[in-house]
């Protein structure tokens, strides 16, 4: 199902420069992903997809779905392997700006 409106949070767009993941990459996280998890903003959902390359890795997408569009809260690259419900440790400060941006 394509969403018609995906909108980008400035938090998003930090952390995919950051991260050095593009738009189209994250977008695809949206439709072929390996895991999928409450997100720890409220209302949001997180998706996860491993990366296998050097060393294993995962990159999440953190959203929020109103209707028929799409709020990209957060998106980062997670240096190893998440196990399923595993809460793992998130800076409070970044906790912050994401509950600002929600």
């Amino acid at each position: 199902m394509p969403f018609q409106e995906i909108i980008w949070t400035k938090h998003a767009i930090f952390k995919m420069h950051y991260y050095r993941l593009s738009k189209p990459k994250v977008k695809r996280l949206l439709y072929n992903y390996d895991r999928k998890e409450r997100g720890i903003a409220p209302k949001t959902i997180a998706l996860m997809k491993r990366v296998k390359k050097k060393r294993e890795t995962e990159i999440w997408l953190m959203y929020e779905k109103k209707e028929n569009k799409i709020k990209i809260i957060s998106a980062w690259r997670y240096p190893g392997i998440t196990k399923e419900n595993e809460s793992f440790y998130i800076p409070s400060d970044v906790l912050e700006e994401i509950s600002k941006n929600n």
